[in-house]
C-alpha cells in the first residue's frame, strides 16, 4: 500500500520559493549580469514552515 506524503505548509515569506537570484547592476567581463543567490531566513531554503513556525488554531 502506498504511503502519503506529508503536506508541509509553505513558507509565507518566500511562498515557496526559497532560493533567489538577485542582480548586483554590475557586469563580469564577457557582458553578463553578476548575480548573487540569496535564501529565505525565515524557512532556511526549503520553501517550507519550520514546526517551530507553525501555528495550530482551535479549542
Amino acid at each position: 500500500m502506498p504511503q502519503r506524503a506529508q503536506n508541509q505548509p509553505i513558507c509565507p515569506d518566500c511562498d515557496g520559493f526559497p532560493t533567489v537570484a538577485i542582480t548586483t547592476g554590475l557586469r563580469t567581463p564577457n557582458g553578463s549580469r553578476h548575480t548573487v543567490p540569496v535564501t529565505c531566513r525565515t524557512c532556511h531554503g526549503t520553501g517550507t514552515v519550520p514546526r517551530r513556525l507553525t501555528v495550530h488554531a482551535g479549542r
